[in-house]
């Protein structure tokens, strides 16, 4: 049986003994010029000041954020004033109710959340506030 002589690939030898990797003299590679201009060199002392002035920007958000948790959508007292005059009923299912705005007439208000301020002037124009 013969034997294969196995090859080996054959080494890079590009850049070996440079200073400068293709830079030419020693000297052009000196100063920001060879960086590229703003924004990519020069990142040790921009970081000293990250560290030292505004650690909590360094890394991932800390604390629990619950991923079940579902922002409600709002709806103002305002908005529900300009709304059709004749209903005396008026559904929000999944909404929270504000209380930036007046109401002028009573209405029932039926919604998954109110304010404290939004529930006390529904009252005080006559209404009711339900939670569904």
């Amino acid at each position: 049986m013969i034997k294969m002589v196995v090859r080996k690939d054959k080494k890079s030898r590009k850049h070996l003994g440079a200073r400068r990797w293709g830079r030419g003299n020693i000297k052009n590679g000196r100063g920001a010029g060879d960086r590229g201009g703003v924004g990519n060199g020069g990142k040790k002392h921009s970081f000293t000041w990250y560290t030292a002035k505004a650690p909590e920007l360094i890394g991932r958000p800390k604390g629990f954020v619950n991923p079940n948790r579902k922002a409600l959508d709002y709806v103002t007292l305002a908005q529900i004033s300009k709304m059709d005059r004749s209903e005396q009923e008026l559904e929000f299912p999944g909404f929270k109710i504000l209380s930036n705005g007046n109401l002028s007439r009573p209405v029932t208000i039926k919604a998954s959340k109110f304010s404290k301020k939004a529930e006390d002037k529904i009252k005080a124009a006559g209404g009711q506030a339900i939670v569904v």
